[in-house]
């Protein structure tokens, strides 16, 4: 890593690109993924390197919204334009400090920053952040919140394919009869061996939980996040003796410390949009691996971008605290890089190339949202 140039950051676009399920995601609550804008941030340097981030809030999922992306960059573009993008902890830093909260906004920088930081050294991020564990990752399959039966033959078809993880969505109908039969349908169709688990997104009650875990608790079966806090979630593991999966309540160090304590933690997701890319992303995966916590590296939504910067974190843990990882960019399209890697077997590689090891083609965006330059 020597001979690193001195880069000076000119300016930074934004791109809306809606992108489009290829099946409707119907979860808990009413929350659906059909068609979802991602926004795409590309910081450019007067050197000619630039480094490409992404974020894809769901709506009404988090406290976070795409409308809000471009607001926030104008305001943090002073901090950032003029400045040397290597030493992503110390820019970020000061982006914190400028503008308090909005994690998911800066997640897309980071991520940026980072890309950035891997091609002026010619190195992938993984390299960069400890260097690669794992050449080869698991991936898990999310099943929309449909009909039992069309579910259990989504899951048979995924098993076929080479998929060894299955995620059930669960309480889209509010019948916990239903999330049962979903559960039971499911983990008959994969056979022994898989990991099943289900999902309901914060979106049902500690009662009906409970009854739905009672319910299952002869087959090998995790739930993961099925209410909207972590002593709720605590409470339900407790009464239904499963392994309990978090997730949204999972978003920085607090959350992780707290629910280690309650010992509801036995895996959790690691978004990049929720603890604000790729360096505190590092930090809570590092926790994490002291806890004995297996984690899930992932995103809440987007394509190639998105999937590329979580796969660089997941190849520099070690393996054996993979649960799995997530290929965002094979639910939707279009795909950002149709040359970025795609899963395989059940299995997905982390790109190889410089930075994130994805190249974005701008001309197929359309006209950007947002243009600053110095």
């Amino acid at each position: 890593m020597t001979n690193v140039p001195d880069l000076c950051i000119s300016g930074l676009t934004l791109w809306r690109i809606p992108l489009t399920s290829h099946q409707t995601y119907y979860m808990a609550s009413g929350k659906t993924c059909a068609t979802i804008d991602s926004i795409v941030l590309r910081i450019d340097t007067e050197q000619g390197i630039c480094g490409w981030g992404e974020v894809c809030p769901i709506p009404h999922y988090l406290p976070a919204y795409a409308n809000g992306v471009a607001p926030a960059i104008e305001e943090i573009a002073t901090v950032l334009i003029g400045q040397n993008p290597i030493g992503v902890e110390a820019l970020m830093a000061a982006c914190r400090t400028y503008l308090i909260g909005h994690p998911y906004v800066k997640s897309a920088i980071d991520i940026a920053l980072w890309d950035l930081t891997g091609k002026a050294c010619g190195l992938p991020v993984y390299t960069l952040l400890g260097g690669l564990q794992a050449a080869e990752l698991p991936l898990y399959h999310s099943i929309t919140c449909i009909d039992p039966h069309e579910m259990a033959r989504i899951a048979r078809e995924a098993i076929l394919s080479g998929m060894t993880q299955i995620q059930v969505k669960l309480g889209a109908d509010d019948d916990w009869t239903a999330d049962v039969a979903r559960l039971r349908l499911v983990r008959e169709a994969t056979g022994d061996g898989p990991i099943v688990y289900g999902d309901w997104n914060c979106g049902t009650s500690r009662l009906d939980a409970t009854r739905v875990g009672r319910a299952v608790a002869d087959l090998d079966i995790m739930l993961e996040q099925p209410c909207a806090t972590l002593e709720e979630c605590a409470a339900v593991r407790a009464a239904t003796g499963l392994p309990m999966k978090l997730d949204e309540n999972a978003h920085d160090t607090t959350t992780l410390l707290r629910a280690y304590e309650l010992g509801c933690m036995d895996a959790v997701a690691l978004k990049l949009s929720k603890f604000g890319g790729i360096s505190e992303l590092r930090r809570a995966r590092d926790m994490c691996l002291y806890f004995g916590a297996k984690m899930c590296i992932e995103d809440t939504w987007g394509s190639d971008i998105a999937t590329a910067a979580a796969l660089q974190v997941a190849a520099s843990t070690p393996k054996k605290a993979i649960l799995n990882v997530c290929d965002l960019s094979g639910y939707v399209s279009p795909r950002l890089d149709p040359d970025a890697p795609s899963r395989l077997n059940g299995q997905i590689a982390p790109p190889k190339g410089p930075g994130l090891g994805v190249a974005p083609d701008p001309d197929a965006f359309g006209p950007p949202i947002l243009k600053l330059a110095a």
